[in-house]
């Protein structure tokens, strides 16, 4: 499903109402199977809807069919869906016995009008809206996907009731397209290829942190050299700080206020220390070293950041969402009048590299100032402005979204689409005059005029977390990864193993060659090595026998199945050299 037709049917208000609807539905078909079933709260939400349950006995996969059949037969009814206003006592009345019911009336202010639905033989405590009648509402355009443990209002100290999910569209098509997508999104699940191709683990005793196996270490090399040869033709300087910083330096710079709960505290001689959770401050410590001149500025600071969030365990996921992480961190020091132009600059670079990577498709977001910020009005008119500048110098169409600025400054926010039309927010760059400012950590250089101003800070990323990056590259190419990315480029395969002294000293030579390659020197069978080589995703395969150690040749296979015999091996590494500078991305 396209990112268009997501959208489409986000900002469709008919099919809102039906997932409403069909959660009512929902509750009156569990209720028709477990007559003594407390029934709590039933919204839509993306993609379909839920309902949370106290039932006598936990549900599984086994009775879905029976209650979707239960919830078909109620749309078969064509029951319009009816709405009266009652009093508190009234609904009272009308739910007894139903506890979760009472609580939500209980606590709706006095003398509030309590809206209560029927439709069919149920009625329920809602504020809808609701399709007219069950008429206007395909009985296949659901499905229920799962069921899930959840506190009532969220809070561990109360009830744990069954969460009922469902998917639902406007039609049994539009169902079975998405369907297809998330079969398509579990394919290429970066979990699962990542141990298909022996790329990383994640340890359950140690959650949020990545293992990295030679594999995945290969790729992530790969790509933070090419990182850093960019920006040092960009005019970066690479910096390396600190991993742990003090309590004091984390005060100054408002983290401790404002990110305390996300970050990891230790104490050594009574003082409290914490893994750093970002780089800036480290960045700015840097710049304070010595005198600083206008002719420093823009001063383009970098770093490969290794930074640590106490996230939320149940928040984490392979490699998308960790607790240590490295970002391609860095922070531009400049003047206000050198804003529109770095920021120009910066978006450049990160339309050139997103390309590298194969995203062509970039959505940009212009956030504006929130409600609750620092400065005044008049620094953030200059920082807007600055920023809007910056866009049209870069060509940069964006959508505007007011008040999701930081506290500190506007920024713009760059969305990846990948081949599955979902959306990945990775790059961002952010006008910070706070920062730097006396009032913080107190950055400071000499004017043209002779005077003390303070620079302002672009903090800015292209690709963010290196790991959250490359889950995303994973599922983007379902691991079948372009010839300069891939962790093994080249396999090569003897025919038997008499020809396994020639395998190895034409790895050898592709190696010298600059390029990631295994002999296979097995004693399997050719087929059987070729099908290893394709279930390792390689892009090229050299099946060496003894015609091929006689000419001194190679036969060439890619991953796609063609074939070329009798290719002389400088020829190959040519050819393979050339992909691989072009960034080739088939």
């Amino acid at each position: 499903m396209t990112i268009a037709a997501q959208e489409a049917l986000a900002k469709d208000e008919g099919l809102f109402k039906k997932r409403h609807s069909l959660a009512h539905v929902l509750a009156e078909a569990v209720r028709q199977i477990f007559p003594d079933a407390q029934v709590a709260i039933g919204p839509p939400i993306d993609n379909g809807f839920y309902y949370d349950f106290e039932l006598p006995r936990s549900l599984n996969e086994e009775d879905f069919p029976l209650i979707e059949e239960k919830m078909r037969s109620i749309i078969a009814s064509k029951a319009r869906f009816e709405k009266r206003t009652v009093s508190r006592d009234e609904a009272l009345k009308v739910f007894a016995g139903q506890k979760y019911k009472i609580d939500l009336i209980q606590k709706l202010p006095e003398g509030e009008d309590i809206s209560i639905y029927k439709s069919h033989e149920f009625e329920d405590l809602c504020r809808g809206p609701h399709v007219e009648s069950m008429a206007e509402i395909d009985p296949k355009c659901f499905k229920i996907s799962r069921v899930a443990g959840a506190y009532w209002r969220g809070d561990e100290k109360n009830a744990m009731l069954q969460r009922v999910y469902a998917y639902a569209f406007n039609s049994e098509t539009e169902l079975a397209d998405f369907l297809a997508f998330l079969a398509e999104a579990e394919k290429r699940d970066h979990r699962k290829i990542g141990r298909e191709m022996d790329l990383f683990h994640v340890d359950p005793e140690d959650p949020g942190q990545v293992f990295w196996h030679p594999n995945g270490w290969a790729i992530y090399l790969t790509i933070q050299n090419y990182v850093r040869e960019k920006i040092r033709a960009a005019g970066y300087v690479e910096v390396h700080t600190p991993s742990v910083m003090p309590q004091s330096l984390w005060e100054r710079s408002g983290h401790w206020a404002k990110y305390r709960e996300n970050m990891f505290v230790t104490e050594s001689e009574k003082r409290l220390f914490a893994l750093k959770p970002m780089n800036c401050p480290g960045h700015i410590e840097i710049f304070k070293q010595g005198i600083k001149s206008y002719r420093d500025l823009p001063l383009r600071m970098a770093e490969f950041g290794s930074c640590t969030r106490n996230e939320a365990s149940g928040a984490l996921l392979g490699i998308l969402r960790v607790r240590g992480f490295v970002q391609d961190d860095a922070h531009i020091f400049c003047t206000e009048e050198q804003i529109p132009s770095e920021v120009a600059s910066f978006c450049s670079l990160l339309k050139d590299m997103y390309k590298d990577f194969g995203f062509e498709d970039v959505l940009v977001k212009f956030s504006t100032r929130p409600e609750l910020r620092v400065g005044d009005d008049a620094t953030w008119d200059r920082a807007e402005a600055a920023l809007a500048d910056a866009c049209k110098k870069a060509s940069l169409e964006y959508e505007v979204a007011p008040g999701e600025g930081a506290f500190y400054g506007p920024k713009l926010e760059f969305t990846l689409v990948d081949a599955l039309g979902r959306q990945w927010q990775c790059g961002t760059i952010q006008v910070d005059y706070q920062l730097p400012s006396k009032e913080r950590l107190d950055a400071e250089y000499t004017a043209e005029d002779g005077t003390k101003k303070h620079p302002v800070m672009l903090h800015r990323a292209i690709l963010g977390s290196l790991e959250r990056f490359i889950g995303i590259l994973i599922e983007q190419y379902s691991g079948i990864f372009p010839v300069w990315l891939a962790p093994e480029q080249v396999a090569v395969i003897s025919v038997s193993e008499k020809f396994n002294a020639y395998a190895f000293k034409i790895a050898a030579q592709v190696k010298a060659a600059g390029y990631r390659v295994e002999a296979d020197l097995s004693d399997q069978k050719m087929g059987a090595k070729i099908r290893a080589a394709q279930m390792r995703r390689v892009p090229y395969m050299l099946i060496v026998g003894g015609q091929e150690e006689e000419a001194g040749t190679v036969s060439l296979r890619t991953r796609s199945g063609e074939q070329k015999n009798g290719m002389n091996l400088p020829e190959f590494i040519q050819f393979v050299g050339q992909k691989v500078e072009e960034k080739a991305l088939v």
